[in-house]
C-alpha cells in the first residue's frame, strides 16, 4: 500500500505542479517578421549522404525576404558529404572542409564553432542538423518569434520520424519524456531557471554568443542543446515549443537503433554518477511500474489507486501520441515502454563502465568531455 499511495502522490505531483509538461505545447505558426536582419545557417555534417541533399536544398529555398547564407561544416566524412554539398551550385552556399578536432571540444561543437565563425557579421545564426528538412517558411517564423519578444534564442524539437514499427511505439515517448525533464512552460519562463532546447532547430542571436564567450563555453558538452540554452538563459530570454515547419529524415527502422540513441546520452544526463542512476532507476520504477503492478496484483484500496494512477499517467500521454497520429490507447502501454527507456539509461551506464563511453559516428568520448 505504501508504494502504491508513493506512486499516485508522485503522479498528484506531475499531472498539478510539475509546469503542465504533458500539454500538447506551444507550436508557431507561418508568419513574417517586421525586420529583416542578416542571417547565418550553420549545419554541421559528419556522414550524412543520405540526407544532406534535400537538407540543404530545404534550406536554400527558405521564404525569407531578408539575406541569408548557409555555411556546411564538413566534419571529417568518410561518405562523401562534402562532395555532395559541393554539386549544389548556389552562392549563398558556402562548404568547409573541418579542421581536426582540438583536445577538449566535442566533434558536432568544433564544427559548429567553424560554421559560427565563417558567418561573420550576421545578426543571427539558426543551427540546425544535417538531418532536418524546412519548409519554407521556417526562418522567417523563427526569427518573426526572436523579434517578437526580442528572444536570444528560439529552438524547436522538430517532427520526429515515425513510420516504422519501432518509431511508432518508442519514438512518441522520448518527446513525453523530454517534456518531462524540460517542461516547456519552465523553459520559456525568465523567472525559472530550467533550460532547454532541441539541437534540430536553434536561433541565436550572435550578441548572446558572443555574451557566454561563445561556442567554446561549452565545447566539451556531449548534450550541447541544453547545455547552450543553459547558458544563454543566464542573462537572456530563451524559447522551446514544437515545429510543425521542420522534420527529421533520419529513420530508426529499429528498436536497437533507438536503443542506441537513448544509450548515447542517457548516463551523460545523470553526470556518470552511480547514485544518480539508483535514485533514478527507483524513481522510475516507483512511477511507472508500480501503478501497473497495484492493478495485477493488488486488491481493495490497492488495486483501486493503483488503477486511477495509472489511468493518470495514461492521460498524461494522450496529447503526446495526438501530435503523432496515435492511437491514445497506446497511453496504457507506457509503462512497458518505460521499461526500455529504463533498460537503455542502466545500458549507457555499463557501457561507460566498460570503457564505450559515448559513441558517435565513429567517435568515442570518455566521461564529461571530449
Amino acid at each position: 500500500m505504501i508504494l502504491t499511495l508513493l506512486s499516485a502522490l508522485i503522479w498528484l505531483y506531475l499531472l498539478l505542479l510539475h509546469g503542465r509538461f504533458w500539454q500538447a505545447g506551444p507550436v508557431l505558426t507561418p508568419r513574417m517578421p517586421l525586420s529583416r536582419p542578416d542571417v547565418a545557417i550553420v549545419v554541421p555534417a559528419r556522414d550524412e549522404a543520405p540526407t544532406i541533399d534535400a537538407t540543404l536544398r530545404s534550406l536554400l529555398a527558405q521564404d525569407y525576404p531578408g539575406r541569408f547564407r548557409v555555411i556546411l561544416v564538413d566534419d571529417g566524412s568518410s561518405d562523401g558529404t562534402g562532395a555532395i554539398a559541393r554539386q549544389i551550385d548556389d552562392p549563398r552556399l558556402t562548404v568547409l572542409t573541418g579542421a581536426p578536432r582540438p583536445a577538449g571540444w566535442s566533434g558536432k561543437l568544433w564544427a559548429v564553432s567553424q560554421g559560427v565563425t565563417e558567418a561573420g557579421a550576421a545578426e543571427l545564426i539558426l543551427l540546425t542538423d544535417a538531418d532536418i528538412v524546412h519548409q519554407p517558411r521556417h526562418l522567417a517564423t523563427l526569427l518573426a518569434r526572436a523579434e517578437r519578444d526580442d528572444l536570444d534564442m528560439v529552438s524547436e524539437m522538430v517532427e520526429l520520424a515515425c513510420e516504422s514499427w519501432a518509431e511508432r511505439a518508442l519514438v512518441p515517448a522520448f518527446v513525453f519524456f523530454f517534456q518531462l525533464l524540460y517542461p516547456f512552460t519552465w523553459v520559456n519562463d525568465s523567472l525559472c531557471s530550467t533550460a532547454a532546447a532541441a539541437g534540430g532547430t536553434i536561433l541565436i542571436r550572435t550578441r548572446a554568443l558572443k555574451r557566454i564567450g561563445g561556442i567554446e563555453t561549452v565545447r566539451g558538452a556531449l548534450i550541447d542543446d541544453v547545455a547552450l540554452a543553459t547558458a544563454v538563459k543566464q542573462g537572456g530570454r530563451i524559447w522551446l515549443g514544437h515545429s510543425a515547419l521542420a522534420r527529421s529524415v533520419r529513420p530508426y527502422p529499429a528498436a536497437a537503433d533507438i536503443w542506441r540513441m537513448i544509450a548515447r546520452t542517457a548516463y551523460v544526463q545523470l553526470r556518470f554518477s552511480p547514485l544518480l542512476l539508483l535514485g533514478t532507476t527507483i524513481g522510475m520504477a516507483l512511477t511507472w511500474l508500480v501503478p501497473p503492478l497495484a492493478v495485477l496484483f493488488g486488491s481493495g484500496a490497492v488495486f483501486w489507486l493503483g488503477l486511477l494512477t495509472w489511468l493518470g499517467a495514461a492521460g498524461s500521454y494522450i496529447p503526446t501520441l495526438l501530435r503523432f497520429g496515435r492511437s491514445p490507447a497506446w497511453a496504457l502501454a507506457l509503462p512497458g515502454i518505460a521499461v526500455f527507456y529504463m533498460a537503455a539509461t542502466i545500458g549507457s551506464a555499463v557501457n561507460h563502465y566498460r570503457g564505450r563511453g559515448v559513441a558517435w559516428k565513429g567517435r568515442a568520448y570518455q566521461g564529461g568531455g571530449a
